[in-house]
């Protein structure tokens, strides 16, 4: 069978490690070309990941096409530079994942205190920080992308019949739905971020581009690694064990899931799907 990203290229920020990282290579694997974007090339991560090798350099190492540079998704400059780049090397962008992301301030509260942080609590500098990442770098994104989009022709049509421009994911999360409790500017950056994705889908579906955004729960990644990895914090360890007690499925969400989401909203099989927000999260949000 033909891989379900064959012959497209795609960008995906915050690819060093964690949901970029595992989208990152599983688009490699679908075929698709990938311009890897982080502020480092290897992850400042725990080695218990194993993130030593530049996600790129896995992708080349495996026979793929995979290029990185060097972007903080805060700065404008920058994230046009990423979209520019990949254009100069690889022809078109077809695909770009927003996935950089921080929890930061939050998730340190909720690994340090019980209920996490609250607003009177939360040091106006670090939710600016936060929100600048987590919705300003994926406002850049789109934004960039989209010029793009625009400016090129249009991919074949597809077996039925449209001819997309272009394919935007943006990373979300289940605290984009719901409030979660001791984190302040994360629910409120990934709320914006899916009120942004469905801005994106109805301004631009008449061009035939896809914008839809991925709502993991909690996810077993480095950027959570404070909760699930500190076993000898028993306020950490409590708030880990609450975690998956949490989920009706008896467990954290791995990389892996989100990445398999993330190719079927890159492929055919998602053609008439626009301004959605995928819940992956175990059950989390049905209860």
């Amino acid at each position: 069978m033909t891989p379900r990203l064959s012959g497209r290229v795609a960008i995906v920020t915050g690819s060093s490690s964690g949901l970029g990282r595992a989208i990152s290579l599983r688009f490699a694997k679908e075929g698709a070309v990938v311009m890897c974007a982080d502020i480092y090339a290897v992850a400042k991560a725990d080695a218990v990941y194993g993130l030593q090798v530049p996600t790129h350099e896995v992708i080349k190492s495996e026979g793929g096409r995979a290029s990185f540079v060097q972007t903080d998704v805060r700065k404008e400059d920058e994230v046009e530079l990423l979209v520019t780049q990949t254009v100069r090397e690889f022809g078109r962008l077809d695909i770009i994942v927003n996935c950089a992301g921080v929890a930061m301030a939050d998730v340190d509260g909720l690994a340090g205190q019980p209920g996490g942080v609250r607003v009177h609590e939360l040091e106006t500098s670090l939710f600016d920080n936060t929100m600048a990442i987590n919705t300003r770098g994926v406002f850049l994104g789109c934004k960039y992308a989209l010029k793009q989009f625009l400016a090129q022709e249009a991919l074949p049509a597809s077996s039925r019949g449209d001819r997309t421009r272009g394919w935007i994911i943006n990373i979300a999360s289940t605290a984009g739905l719901i409030a979660l409790g001791g984190a302040p500017s994360y629910t409120t950056s990934k709320h914006a971020v899916i009120g942004l994705t469905k801005q994106v889908a109805i301004d631009y579906a008449k061009n035939k581009v896809h914008c839809n955004a991925v709502c993991p729960s909690f996810i077993d990644t480095p950027l959570i690694s404070k909760i699930t990895r500190d076993t000898e914090n028993p306020i950490a360890l409590g708030t880990a064990q609450a975690l998956v007690a949490a989920h009706p499925w008896g467990a954290l969400g791995q990389p892996e899931d989100v990445a398999s989401a993330a190719v079927f909203l890159a492929s055919e099989d998602s053609q008439w799907v626009t301004g959605h927000s995928l819940v992956i999260d175990g059950g989390y949000t049905a209860q």
